[in-house]
């Protein structure tokens, strides 16, 4: 049964929900730093205010949700991973948060990122979040405190941003199901002008039905709950690098073509083809978005890496234009004329080493060094930023060497998050993943953080 069914039901009440969750907060947050804020006597507070509603149209009655530091909680400072950001508390919930806390889920806390959620794994000079399935490895980024949260067990779903893969690339390194939806579907608001309409507000869960749910709360859409079978689809297969110069691990392209095996059993057609990526308005975008997030900051307070990236782009702002956009369109929507999904890996390689100490962090190596790092873990995400378009990472098994966590990719034209969320149920339902990491089911016993039988997921 459902945390939120339950809590409907009376069989479980909101302060029990939340409690176990800060439980297991307490008990495993020392050691993924998954967590800048944890909100535990407001959290209980607003549980308590749950259980005196009337429940019947909460679809989250009760769950406990964490909210990556990118967006207002009211009355907790919004800090976007960097102390060059003002330490106030916020007055007002920025609008996915309203919606969620409507829906009944209580914000247990507030997640970590990288400086102004700029890089692919989540760190500072401060701390260091870790991989669930495997302590000495990153778990992506930016919305990397999120996902290890929900990968552990700590919280059933939480709250990501994706503005060049910041969900799908954490969902894919922790082993759980994240969609960015389209354009428009949710509301984004992220800065002052979102990376140039790039970056999105979306799921991060264990399940596809979790993610079904809680995306219908973000965009105010119920149908999104239901998932319908799917039917015969055209899929095209791309394994290929979308950069001429970097390689992408043959397991990983394996376990892409694995998926293209099981869909073409199940009665789709799978092809393998060649995408025509777009190369300068993604970059051009990442750099010069958080150029414009950092107005008005004290850039002495900034990282190293953080300074020359805004920087360089307040340069690249000069060539960000809107006519970019529409060749990328018209050659993305030629290829779709013939497919209905693209399936690509989620990421090029297995999630990096984090670092040992806060010294050796990679908030503490040089821009170059980061950017390079960044383009060779995960360098499929951007194009469906660029256009707006809806994608997703579906967990697929895990790497023979590395242990962590597989993934694949799925991508489709605007309008088709319910395609996508369709055919990734599909995978799950004829190649299961576990939800949550284990003794039983981590790389090492003695690296990898073990919730208690029975994880507090949503579906059970």
């Amino acid at each position: 049964m459902s945390i939120s069914a339950a809590v409907r039901a009376g069989s479980l009440t909101a302060v029990e929900a939340v409690t176990e969750s800060l439980r297991r907060i307490e008990k495993r947050d020392s050691q993924l730093r998954a967590f800048v804020v944890v909100r535990r006597e407001k959290a209980l507070a607003e549980a308590a205010a749950v259980d005196r509603k009337d429940l019947a149209q909460s679809p989250l009655a009760g769950v406990p949700v964490a909210i990556k530091d990118n967006i207002s909680v009211a009355g907790e400072p919004l800090r976007n991973g960097s102390p060059a950001t003002s330490a106030s508390p916020t007055a007002f919930d920025h609008p996915v948060v309203a919606r969620l806390r409507a829906a009944g889920a209580v914000v247990v806390g507030i997640t970590a990122v990288p400086e102004l959620c700029i890089w692919g794994s989540t760190d500072s000079p401060a701390a260091i979040t870790r991989n669930p399935w495997d302590l000495r490895r990153s778990p992506g980024g930016s919305s990397g405190g999120s996902a290890a949260a929900v990968a552990s067990g700590m919280v059933p779903i939480a709250h990501g941003a994706d503005g060049l893969g910041s969900i799908r690339v954490p969902a894919a390194s922790c082993g759980l199901f994240g969609i960015k939806p389209g354009y428009g579907v949710v509301p984004a608001e992220l800065g002052p002008n979102s990376w140039f309409g790039m970056a999105e507000n979306g799921p991060l869960t264990t399940t596809v039905a979790d993610a079904a749910l809680m995306l219908s709360v973000l965009a105010d859409r119920p149908e999104f709950v239901d998932v319908p079978p799917v039917g015969p689809l055209r899929i095209a297969i791309a394994v290929g690098s979308p950069l001429a110069l970097l390689r992408t691990d043959r397991h990983w392209q394996d376990a892409t073509r694995g998926i293209a095996a099981l869909l073409s059993g199940l009665g789709h057609t799978t092809t393998a083809q060649r995408f025509p990526y777009a190369k300068v308005a993604p970059i051009a975008r990442w750099l010069a978005g958080p150029a414009v997030d950092a107005r008005g900051l004290d850039r002495r307070l900034l990282q190293r890496r953080t300074r020359r990236h805004i920087a360089i782009g307040g340069l690249a702002e000069r060539i960000v234009r809107d006519r970019q956009i529409p060749p990328i369109e018209r050659r993305s929507r030629k290829f779709f004329a013939d497919f209905d999904v693209l399936i690509t890996p989620a990421l090029a390689q297995s999630p990096p080493l984090a670092a040992t100490t806060v010294g050796q962090a990679s908030a503490q190596r040089s821009w170059l060094v980061n950017m390079l790092a960044d383009s060779r873990f995960a360098p499929y995400s951007a194009q469906w930023n660029v256009l707006g378009w809806p994608a997703a990472s579906v967990p697929v098994g895990a790497h023979p060497v590395t242990g962590t966590p597989m993934a694949v990719q799925l991508a489709a034209p605007s309008g088709n998050e319910k395609l996508l969320l369709s055919l990734a149920a599909q995978i799950e339902q004829h190649q299961p993943w576990p939800r949550v990491a284990t003794p039983d089911n981590s790389p090492g016993r003695d690296r990898a953080l073990a919730p208690d039988p029975g994880s507090a997921t949503i579906e059970e």
